[in-house]
């Protein structure tokens, strides 16, 4: 190559990278606006009393940027009006399928195929769906698609049965992940077990389909987990209220310590006071898990008792029933805490992948749903952080005793 044609080349490529982000800012422009218009088609027969239609078009959000396998591209996602109410009185809120709110970035392929096919993509729509998200698409047809998801099952199942020996796990997270199903009006629960290892490695225990986080769900995945060789107890254990996973986890590990998650216990909380009563009764529930010792944080817990006691004596009692277990982690150092408070490492992990409204529709089946959410957390897996505060996990292990937070003299 000469060097004017080296000088060509070179004054090429920043043409073609704008044109192929031109085509993908089109392209996907134009496909978030034809779901919208499908969508405003599909519900145009709801009305009010008046006639007037319930779900109509309200111009666009603020445009944002996405960055994608040709760079970052700009596009303005529709807005819809649902005026709409779900069986549980709440507005009913359009989410796209193809540009959810909270997306900013493209995935790389092995991760945005599960991806789309648990937020209800069809396996015909996929090409349609990368290229508009700036990838080549040409090559995953619907058989290609389908190839992917038995492969992925079979991943899934090689995982459910490798060995645990040698393993241990300082801190475990539970947790129970409801999912909707295109192809039926069940909604399985995925088991959730988390882990961080003495080095401060955050790892996927187990995973699988439960009932409903009940005991006996909880208990075969324990059980399970244990006969392929995790034998060492956790120190803590950090879930939600659900009383399937505690009556569980102490038949199977019962030195392991109980951590209520603070997220779900103030959701559980708030539920049970008036609306206008929820945004100071939030900060004060706040006030409490993140006081600097145990001692203020029960004197913060007195005190919303105090205030609410005599006028909402349910929200008292749903905070008081578990007051050991929500202050559990004051025994461990302080630098865990961030960590241990509350469920946040499955929380955060499932929060692409979770279908919280029960108007949408994601994977056809159970099986299909749970081989797709494992190659999403798996995907997920390699940016996990390690713990704050990792070398004072051997530590933990070895039972050196810690007060708020503070580890005590010998």
């Amino acid at each position: 190559m000469d060097s004017n044609t080296f000088q060509l080349h070179l004054a090429t490529v920043p043409v073609i990278d704008d044109i192929l982000r031109d085509g993908a800012r089109r392209g996907l422009q134009a496909a978030i606006e034809r779901e919208v218009q499908e969508y405003i088609e599909r519900n145009s027969h709801h009305v009010d009393d008046q006639g007037h239609r319930l779900v109509v078009r309200n111009g666009h959000h603020p445009a944002r940027k996405i960055q994608s396998g040709n760079g970052a591209i700009e596009v303005k996602q529709p807005r819809v009006n649902d005026q709409r109410l779900d069986e549980d009185g709440k507005r009913i809120r359009f989410t796209s399928k193809i540009l959810p709110p909270y997306l900013r970035k493209t995935k790389a392929i092995e991760e945005l195929v599960p991806w789309l096919y648990l937020k209800g993509i069809s396996s015909s729509d996929f090409p349609e769906a990368l290229a508009c998200l700036g990838h080549d698409g040409s090559g995953l047809s619907p058989t290609t698609v389908v190839r992917l998801k038995e492969v992925w099952q079979g991943q899934y199942e090689n995982f459910c049965r490798r060995s645990l020996v040698g393993k241990r796990y300082v801190y475990v997270w539970a947790d129970g992940i409801y999912f909707n199903l295109r192809l039926s009006d069940d909604r399985p629960c995925v088991l959730v077990l988390m882990g961080a290892l003495e080095d401060g490695t955050k790892e996927l225990i187990a995973m699988i389909d439960g009932e409903r986080e009940s005991e006996q769900s909880w208990l075969e995945l324990l059980l399970d987990a244990k006969s392929r060789g995790l034998t060492e107890a956790p120190m803590l254990a950090t879930g939600d209220g659900a009383l399937g996973f505690w009556k569980a986890l102490r038949q199977v590990f019962p030195s392991t310590r109980h951590q209520r998650c603070w997220v779900h216990k103030t959701v559980n909380v708030l539920d049970k006071l008036p609306r206008g009563q929820q945004i100071s009764a939030k900060s004060m529930l706040h006030e409490i898990w993140m006081a600097a010792t145990k001692e203020d944080a029960i004197k913060a817990l007195e005190k919303f008792a105090a205030i609410y006691q005599a006028k909402y004596p349910k929200a008292v009692e749903c905070l008081l029933k578990d007051q050991e277990e929500l202050l559990a982690f004051y025994d461990f150092p302080a630098e865990h805490w961030q960590h241990l408070r509350t469920s946040n490492p499955i929380e955060s992990t499932f929060a692409t992948v979770r279908l919280r409204t029960s108007k949408t529709k994601g994977a056809g089946s159970r099986s299909a749903c749970l081989a797709m959410a494992f190659k999403l957390v798996e995907s997920a897996q390699n940016h996990w952080r390690k713990l704050n505060g990792s070398p004072l996990l051997p530590e933990v292990v070895a039972g050196v005793m810690f007060k708020d937070g503070v580890k005590l003299a010998a």
